[in-house]
């Protein structure tokens, strides 16, 4: 085994909060955008963020990938979006679903919506509300953006024009507080997603990070990589005591001394905080016990 860094990973879970604050704030850096109502056009919106995050946002200095995806599917003079593609499987290679639970600003905002004093209910009996998001990542934003072509050969983005809350949040509310023509312009469309938004901001209070479990497909995508992804999680068999404290703390209903790479777990770290004996860290590299592997 290579170099041992169990101390960082403690950190890493103490101040998650502050780290997807932090990544909030780099995927939107154009805060001044909202006050004048406009979207910044510069170079950064060729790049791509990791997290879901509105391309039409004031504020935002990259482009959404699944935005960026259906765009290009959706065009008359593209089959295929490689360099999404490639992108994505890069993170998903590099991170997994580490992004989700670090850099989603989404995600970060349904965490602390969860913070709201509230009765909390549980998601362990809804566990095959989770294929969901598998079928929103090939319907709606693989096929039908592919084959529902109008007399153009252009295809609607759909998963963004009909389901994401996100485009409402970050999108059209901001640009419609300060732009006559946008308010007058919302119609049935912006009513829908905006009971969208509102059902996932509910859902979200006593729920914890439903959108993501049931519905994302950008975390769908990312949960299929989560096994092979260099970025890992590591349980140390020599100091479990299997007391199930690490089971009773994931939020995320994964055992993670069962599956330690579980396609839902989002490498939040509630597991690595609640375990007394400090048997579980993150892991990067291939395999469980490669010597080139890293703990941290």
């Amino acid at each position: 085994m290579g170099k041992k860094f169990s101390g960082v990973s403690q950190t890493m879970s103490r101040f998650r909060g502050w780290i997807q604050a932090g990544a909030t704030l780099l995927t939107n850096l154009h805060l001044p955008n909202f006050l004048k109502g406009g979207l910044y056009q510069g170079a950064g919106k060729t790049v791509c963020v990791p997290g879901l995050n509105c391309y039409s946002c004031p504020a935002a200095s990259g482009a959404c990938p699944i935005g960026a995806f259906q765009a290009v599917v959706g065009s008359s003079k593209f089959s295929f979006s490689y360099y999404i593609t490639g992108f994505l499987i890069l993170l998903g290679v590099l991170l997994g679903r580490f992004i989700c639970g670090f850099l989603c600003p989404f995600g970060w905002l349904q965490e602390l919506l969860h913070k709201i004093p509230s009765p909390k209910l549980s998601t362990k009996r809804l566990k095959p509300l989770r294929y969901l998001k598998y079928a929103v990542l090939l319907i709606m934003v693989v096929l039908l953006p592919a084959f529902v072509v109008n007399e153009m050969g252009m295809g609607d983005p759909f998963f963004c024009k009909y389901l994401c809350p996100q485009g409402v949040l970050e999108g059209a509310i901001p640009l419609s507080l300060t732009n006559a023509g946008i308010r007058a312009a919302l119609g049935k469309l912006f009513s829908w997603k905006l009971c969208i938004l509102l059902a996932v901001v509910a859902a979200s209070v006593v729920f914890y990070r439903p959108f993501c479990k049931w519905l994302c497909p950008l975390g769908a995508f990312y949960a299929v990589m989560n096994r092979v992804s260099l970025f890992q999680m590591r349980v140390d068999t020599d100091k479990c005591v299997s007391c199930g404290a690490c089971a009773r703390a994931c939020k995320m209903d994964v055992d993670i001394t069962k599956t330690p790479n579980h396609a839902e777990c989002i490498r939040c770290g509630m597991c690595i905080k609640s375990c007394p004996t400090k048997a579980i860290h993150y892991q990067y590299g291939f395999g469980d016990k490669a010597d080139n592997n890293k703990e941290i």
